[in-house]
């Protein structure tokens, strides 16, 4: 693989790790089995990462991955006294985790044009708070602000997009 590649799968895998996790948690709610699955499709993806197409859903594909690894854990922890959803349950599961998965998707892509719509100082002051993943104290000190004035900065932020993250969902819906 070569380097961009694998510095591309790195940052696929990190940004998406949670929603994979999420989906083979849904299908096998034992944590310690769940990140067991995890591992094994995070070492098959690696595998197969030349497979995956570029520019198409690579959470829709790697949860693809997640699913058929569920299903070789359930054989494997068939005679364990874990239990475990019936196989047409885990169909339910996987479609419903789908639908949510496409919802978040939409909920995404919303709050991505909603954030350009933020004055810039606003969208630097909100992305500098959580993309950062910095704390409100941190965000307070780049910003310049008292923590309180940040949290009610943010506050004000954060009610702007939701409600236009509302409308721009309810556009969507009436196409």
């Amino acid at each position: 693989m070569k380097n961009e590649s694998k510095a591309e799968l790195t940052r696929l895998l990190l940004r998406h790790q949670q929603q994979i996790y999420a989906f083979i948690y849904s299908l096998l709610p034992v944590r310690e089995a769940a990140e067991d699955v995890l591992q094994e499709t995070c070492v098959t993806i690696v595998e197969k990462y030349r497979e995956f197409e570029r520019g198409t859903n690579f959470v829709a594909w790697a949860n693809t991955i997640a699913f058929w690894k569920v299903r070789q854990a359930r054989v494997r922890y068939a005679r364990s006294k874990l239990i475990f959803h019936s196989e047409r349950v885990q169909e339910l599961l996987a479609q419903s985790h789908d639908d949510i998965q496409k919802e978040l998707e939409d909920r995404h892509e919303a709050l991505d044009r909603c954030l350009k719509k933020l004055k810039d100082q606003d969208r630097k002051f909100i992305l500098t708070r959580y993309r950062a993943k910095n704390g409100v104290a941190d965000a307070a000190k780049l910003s310049g602000r008292t923590v309180k004035a940040t949290y009610k900065a943010l506050g004000r932020i954060r009610e702007a997009l939701g409600q236009c993250v509302a409308k721009e969902l309810a556009k969507e819906e009436y196409q």
